[in-house]
């Protein structure tokens, strides 16, 4: 069976989607499974043994630049090529479900479980799976849906690592690592200025625990963040790392600390232990707590449906509930 999935972006959500990929190898070992992205984001996916293809697109120039869109209809029909028997549409937007059925027989969400309800007549089938859902159960109850499979109780309780590198990527990673102390990630930055943690209480934090904290950044506001960190802590900035470099260094983590981001989720991916900070958006959609994967929030109730990009309360969480958490999971 030629499956092809449809997952474009962002960092996190493809990310959390990756689970999908065990379950349909797992049912279906001889299928072979495409998978639809933005340029920037396929090195999340390299090296993944049950991902037979990547197959990028452009559509973010399509905001500078709308003639790119015969460029990449061009190139969607010459992946359209290889005749699959199901696309799944993972994203549940209009582009994402255009692309989806210039692939061929495609499948998504049903208007009444996405944001962008047009998506849904787009598809030649959908099912209702509900948006308030957790994310990473959607995407399984999709893909379960679609091909007609069974998801085992306790499917994801101990999942393999769903993120791959090169032994290069590790070795261009191990200087950071202090054998003797407990490596802690800090990631700084987010999509959205209000689901991003007060570089000042990461101080706070850093000063709480005793370790090797490593800042991570991916732009120059983060970047900046990291400075101001690092000036006030014995904390070492980290050279801008590519995405592999990255699940490298998050592999060897004894702890890894940020928002809502796809970098922090990371962790979660990896199974490395980690605490995620929620501000605005909904923790208990957004990722899947365990005993070694834990979430602070605002405790507000959130509707994952209105979200309010201008809720800061994200800056009122205390840095001593991170620290005392933290300390938890290093001693375990």
């Amino acid at each position: 069976m030629k499956i092809a999935i449809v997952k474009l972006s962002a960092l996190g959500d493809i990310v959390h989607a990756m689970a999908i990929l065990k379950l349909i190898k797992q049912s279906i070992p001889q299928s072979r499974i495409d998978w639809i992205v933005e340029e920037n984001f396929v090195s999340v996916l390299e090296h993944n043994p049950y991902i037979d293809t990547i197959l990028p697109v452009n559509l973010k120039s399509l905001k500078t630049n709308k003639f790119n869109i015969f460029l990449e209809i061009k190139r969607l029909r010459k992946y359209a090529q290889n005749n699959y028997d199901v696309v799944i549409d993972m994203q549940g937007l209009i582009k994402s479900a255009i692309v989806s059925r210039i692939l061929g027989s495609n499948v998504g969400f049903d208007k009444n479980s996405i944001r962008e309800r047009m998506a849904a007549f787009l598809y030649k089938k959908s099912f209702f799976i509900p948006y308030s859902e957790n994310v990473i159960m959607r995407n399984l109850n999709l893909v379960a849906l679609s091909l007609e499979l069974k998801i085992e109780e306790g499917f994801l309780k101990d999942k393999e690592a769903l993120l791959f590198f090169t032994e290069e990527d590790r070795k261009n990673t191990a200087s950071f690592i202090d054998k003797d102390l407990k490596t802690i990630i800090h990631i700084l930055g987010s999509s959205w200025e209000s689901k991003i943690y007060p570089k000042e209480k990461f101080v706070e934090i850093i000063d709480g625990l005793e370790g090797n904290h490593l800042l991570v950044w991916g732009n120059e506001s983060e970047h900046a963040s990291a400075k101001y960190v690092a000036e006030h802590t014995n904390a070492r900035i980290i050279p801008r790392l590519t995405l592999n470099g990255l699940k490298a260094l998050i592999s060897s983590a004894d702890l890894v600390i940020g928002a809502d981001s796809g970098p922090t989720h990371f962790a979660w991916a990896m199974n490395r232990p980690s605490i995620t900070i929620f501000g605005p958006t909904p923790s208990a959609r957004n990722t899947l707590a365990s005993t070694i994967h834990k979430v602070i929030d605002c405790g507000k109730n959130i509707d994952p449906m209105i979200l309010d990009k201008q809720d800061f309360c994200i800056q009122h969480i205390e840095s001593q509930k991170i620290v005392r958490l933290a300390k938890e999971l290093l001693d375990a």
